[in-house]
């Protein structure tokens, strides 16, 4: 088992920073591709930006693209998202995801209801 942790959100104006943390407990971390998603409200959850085990291969969705940045410290057994320029678009509640599989498989729309763990979430409000 491995448990999940997020941590950081808030409440922000549009144009600020907000940085995520996900602490992960239980088995090695670093066998596990690291993930961050987000929910909307009535919508569905979507990918946001991934890692792999090795933090040698990241992804990000074309939305957040050159304003977030992934990344993990193996030692802290923790990933962050480090969230510039929001815009109230990214207004959700965003998840941790830890899977087995690869960081690029990570981001297809169908790993979502296959993902190894997730963890509980935390609000990202932002404020036009």
């Amino acid at each position: 088992q491995v448990q999940l942790v997020e941590s950081g959100g808030g409440l922000v104006q549009a144009g600020g920073s907000l940085r995520l943390s996900c602490a992960a407990s239980g088995r090695t971390f670093s066998n596990y591709a690291m993930g961050w998603f987000r929910q909307a409200p009535g919508k569905e959850r979507e990918f946001v930006a991934v890692i792999s085990r090795l933090g040698r291969s990241i992804y990000y969705a074309d939305s957040v693209q050159g304003r977030f940045t992934i990344s993990r410290d193996n030692a802290k057994n923790t990933v962050y998202l480090q969230m510039n320029s929001l815009k109230p678009e990214d207004t959700a509640v965003y998840y941790c995801a830890a899977d087995q599989s690869t960081a690029q498989a990570m981001t297809a729309p169908s790993r979502l209801s296959g993902m190894d763990y997730w963890g509980k979430g935390t609000l990202v409000t932002v404020s036009s």
